[in-house]
């Protein structure tokens, strides 16, 4: 799975809900699929935002509507209170979502879900219609690769083609994703790590430099 995009790896099957969605509806429906949010489609199959179950609580934790809470306070005062107040998916989700194309990498949308600490990301097409839907779990499966086949492309593109070395001269090895690198001069081999830390599949690199 050599730059795995994320369209290789994503979910087309995804629940998703109606701005109209009433609360118990959705609540009902988290519970029963065993995810932790549904994308939130327009009328014309777009996504409009995503409403989760961080969303829905939002609601309940509200104890008198005609007081201010301590909890609302800051410059989102007026998007938790929407929140609190709502009881459509429109009122409810967190708006605009957070979504990656379907071209992108499988490491740029584990990069936006690891910054934004979310579980998963909708996938958009160019007119931003769902396409699909990616989790933590299917980023992980770029981890599944082969250890030879990591080896090959570290040898092949890093090595041979990268820095025009032959890999005869040292020894790479790769076990359960992790490369270790070995009897290369201690500044071709920082350069080349470097390089290997980037192919998919790579947990992480060791460096074990010759000797002097």
């Amino acid at each position: 799975m050599t730059h795995a995009r994320v369209r290789d790896v994503m979910t087309t099957d995804v629940i998703t809900v109606a701005g109209t969605t009433d609360y118990k509806e959705i609540a009902a429906r988290l519970r029963e699929s065993r995810v932790s949010a549904f994308p939130v489609l327009d009328d014309d199959g777009r996504v409009a935002g995503v409403v989760s179950a961080a969303d829905l609580l939002a609601r309940v934790s509200q104890e008198d509507p005609g007081d201010r809470h301590p909890w609302f306070s800051g410059r989102h005062d007026h998007t938790r209170l929407r929140k609190a107040g709502g009881v459509v998916a429109a009122d409810l989700m967190t708006a605009p979502a957070v979504t990656i194309g379907a071209d992108e990498l499988v490491s740029s949308a584990a990069r936006v879900m690891s910054a934004r600490r979310i579980e998963r990301l909708p996938v958009v097409g160019p007119d931003g219609r769902l396409a699909g839907i990616i989790s933590r779990s299917d980023v992980l499966t770029v981890f599944q690769r082969p250890d030879e086949d990591i080896c090959q492309e570290i040898v092949r593109d890093v090595i041979t083609d990268g820095f025009f070395m032959d890999p005869a001269s040292f020894r790479i090895t790769v076990e359960n994703g992790v490369v270790t690198l070995e009897d290369f001069p201690p500044a071709v081999g920082h350069a080349i790590a470097e390089r290997a830390r980037h192919i998919e599949g790579v947990v992480t690199v060791r460096e074990r430099p010759a000797g002097p």
